[in-house]
């Protein structure tokens, strides 16, 4: 059975899938670990998003508190195929989170901003945020910050060594 995307208000995933649940709907919400530092974090794999299996009533979801609408196709919401789901599912592990594919990058690795705004500049690699999504730390107005950017628009940078 298909599925339809709802999208929540900031940070509130996981109250309007408590909301969505008690509703009497089945809702998917992935999650991820985020490790910062020495501390982890636990998010959703697509922020603000969920998923709802779809029903014969979409009304009552898209009025649930905190849903702040659903991604529709023409006056009905848009199905999302069960294969897309199942994919993200199978990249659980046995807690429950799903597992992020490595891009080959250590942390602390520099590396090179190749596309969008910030192409061009230099960062330091810091980790997986999401499914290819990259934290590097760059430097911007005199100080380092931390930016996510998608993992196909960073590179490594080769260190050359001089004699």
């Amino acid at each position: 059975m298909p599925f339809w995307v709802l999208q929540s208000e900031a940070q509130r995933e996981h109250i309007a899938a408590k909301f969505l649940t008690q509703g009497g709907f089945t809702i998917y919400l992935p999650r991820i670990k985020i490790k910062i530092g020495a501390r982890v974090r636990h998010a959703p794999l697509f922020p603000t998003y969920l998923f709802v299996q779809a029903c014969a009533r979409w009304y009552p979801a898209r009025w649930t508190p905190h849903v702040t609408r659903i991604l529709m196709a023409g006056e009905h919401p848009a199905d999302l195929p069960d294969a897309v789901v199942t994919a993200i599912q199978r990249r659980e592990g046995n807690d429950g989170f799903v597992r992020i594919p490595k891009n080959g990058l250590q942390l602390g690795q520099r590396v090179r901003v190749i596309k969008g705004a910030l192409a061009g500049q230099l960062g330091i690699f810091e980790g997986m945020s999401g499914i290819e999504r990259s934290r590097i730390l760059i430097e911007l107005l005199g100080r380092q910050t931390a930016v996510v950017l998608s993992s196909r628009d960073i590179v490594a940078v080769e260190m050359v060594a001089t004699n």
